[in-house]
């Protein structure tokens, strides 16, 4: 699975003007499933991104994680994440995970998140999504994993 995780003082996401999701303090979690990823991914993300050391302890260093803060995650599924710009000026796809595969990986990643005690809100798998945030930092970290 692939993740752009972006450290929010606040993040929201709408789907045809109706708020779907937000967040106060927390990330904003951009993921896409790939071709060949499974549940044991989903968890292996959600576990990695709930431990990553980014926010500032009391000496101002990134030393604490989602997890020490007590923050949020919105999470919203982003198959542009697999975009291949190898080949011309058109961005190809076929890197991401079909799309009910993407959908269940999704949920899954959420809930994994959920079951480590992160609070956590979502888009809407495959809809027209407007997403809004305060980047903090501003912090933006790609993952792979």
């Amino acid at each position: 699975m692939r993740a752009l995780v972006q450290r929010v003082r606040e993040a929201r996401v709408t789907v045809g003007g109706q708020e779907a999701g937000a967040i106060g303090p927390g990330l904003l979690i951009l993921v896409c499933a790939m071709t060949g990823d499974d549940e044991g991914r989903a968890e292996a993300l959600a576990a990695r991104i709930a431990r990553l050391r980014i926010f500032r302890d009391e000496a101002g260093k990134m030393n604490r994680s989602l997890l020490d803060t007590g923050g949020a995650a919105l999470v919203v599924s982003q198959f542009t994440l697999a975009a291949d710009t190898s080949r011309g000026n058109r961005p190809g796809f076929s890197a991401a995970a079909p799309p009910d595969v993407g959908e269940r990986l999704y949920l899954h990643f959420a809930a994994a998140l959920r079951g480590r005690g992160i609070a956590v809100e979502t888009g809407r798998f495959g809809a027209d999504m407007d997403v809004a945030l305060v980047n903090q930092g501003p912090v933006t970290i790609w993952l792979d994993g």
